[in-house]
Parts: structure tokens; sequence; C-alpha cells
């Protein structure tokens, strides 16, 4: 059995990323030496968890990321529902459907995301006696919908004409057509960039703790508050987004990779 040998090319970009790490690294240390800022990394793990008696206890960072993790998957769920709502609404023959569907997206793709949230929480939100973790899972959705629509429709769209043709002479109705035909088919195709909108909807997700949503970067800005541990706090709370997003950039590599080119 002969061995295979990492080539250059690999062996090169993996010394560049070390050494942009160790390069990155340096510069936040010698930062820290200029303005006499005294690490203490020591303290951190206590606010990521504890044993006590033998029993895991989560910490207050780890309690914010299950929020933020559960305010992201239903976000997930959501967007992709309005995303799909509204690809079909633009891909349909209703005028009116194709109207509300593109006020919508131009809506919400040319205004920031914080001010949605803003007024979601302080205008529509009262009206409604709407919670701020309803209102954060209600922006976030309607901001990622808008991208996966797009997602969606294109995926739709990239579906050969034929099919549709093939499925109108077995009379199929439309919804039938979509369903049986068309849509098994584009979901393959979207999965490996609806798998990267949820790494930007993660991120996204950060925003939530302007309107007090207990999520981890709340918690971060909580502690920070507490202890005046400011790089250190946050250090470790961008070094579980990246953990995050790398991880869901590796299943959509991953994704990428298992269907390559459907045709």
């Amino acid at each position: 059995m002969s061995l295979r040998f990492p080539s250059f090319s690999s062996i090169r970009d993996s010394s560049l990323f070390v050494l942009t790490l160790a390069g990155v690294g340096w510069l936040v240390l010698r930062g820290g030496e200029q303005l006499g800022y005294n690490w203490h990394w020591r303290q951190i793990p206590r606010y990521l968890f504890t044993y006590t008696d033998g029993q895991f206890i989560p910490g207050p960072l780890l309690q914010g990321l299950m929020v933020t993790l559960e305010i992201t998957a239903v976000s997930l769920v959501f967007a992709a529902c309005i995303g799909l709502v509204t690809a079909l609404l633009r891909l349909s023959n209703s005028t009116v459907g194709r109207w509300l569907a593109r006020v919508y997206l131009e809506v919400i793709r040319n205004t920031p995301l914080l001010v949605q949230i803003f007024f979601l929480y302080f205008v529509m939100a009262p009206i409604f006696d709407i919670g701020r973790t309803a209102t954060a899972i209600l922006a976030l959705s309607l901001f990622e919908g808008a991208y996966a629509s797009e997602i969606f429709r294109a995926g739709i769209q990239s579906i050969h004409r034929g099919q549709w043709e093939a499925s109108h002479s077995l009379g199929l109705s439309r919804y039938q057509a979509y369903r049986w035909i068309i849509l098994p088919q584009a979901v393959r195709r979207i999965l490996p960039p609806l798998t990267s909108q949820a790494v930007s909807l993660i991120k996204d997700s950060a925003l939530v703790s302007t309107i007090a949503v207990y999520d981890l970067t709340m918690a971060g800005r909580v502690i920070i508050a507490e202890t005046f541990l400011t790089f250190e706090l946050w250090f470790t709370v961008a070094a579980i987004y990246l953990l995050l997003t790398l991880t869901l950039s590796a299943l959509a590599n991953a994704l990428e990779r298992r269907f390559p080119r459907i045709t």
C-alpha cells in the first residue's frame, strides 16, 4: 500500500494559516502590552461551565449559547418557509402576489436588520403583545427569509422546462408538479447555499442582544459589565461564534461535494 504525502500547496496553505494566526495573536498581545492591560484568562472557564459535586453546571456563556442556538434554529425554519412562499409568489401568475413579494423583498433587503429589530420591538410588539424573544425570531426570520427566497427562486428556475412539460403531460396540477417534481429536485440544489445562509443567520443573531434577549452576546456584555474582563470575554464570545460558523461552513462544503452538479 503506497503512502500519500500532503501536496506542497496544502503544506503551504497550512503554514500560511498558522503564521496568520500567530501574527494575529502577537498583535493582540502586543496591543495589550501597549495599553498596560493585564490578561486574566484563568477566570474565563467558570463563565463557561463549572463542576459542583461532580455535576456539570453550564455557565452564563453556555446558557446564552443555548438561547442563540434556539433562536437560530427556529428562525431558520421560519425563514425557509417565508423564503419558499415568497419565491412561489414571485413565480406565480398572480400580479398581486408578485407585487407583495417584491415589496417585501425591497423593504427587507434595503433596510438594516438593526432598524427592523427596533421597529418590530418598539412599534409592533406593544400593539400585538409580542415578547422580546418572539420579536427577535420574527425579525431574523423576515430578514433571512428575504435572502432565502432568492435561493429558492434560483433553484426552482434552474429546473429544466422539460420537467414542467412532463408533469403537465401526466395531468398534474401546478401544486402537484411543485410538490412531486420540481421542489424535490430544487431542494437538492439549494441545500448548500441555504446552509451558508444559516451561517449568516448565526452572526446576525448577535443583534438581538440590543433588545435584551439573553443570548450569547448579551451574556458576554453582562459579564463584562460585572468583571471588566473586556478583551477576554469578547475574544471568547468571538471564538464560540467562529466555532459555530466553521461547523456550518464545513457542512455546506460537504453538501456541495455530495451534490456537485445535479442535472
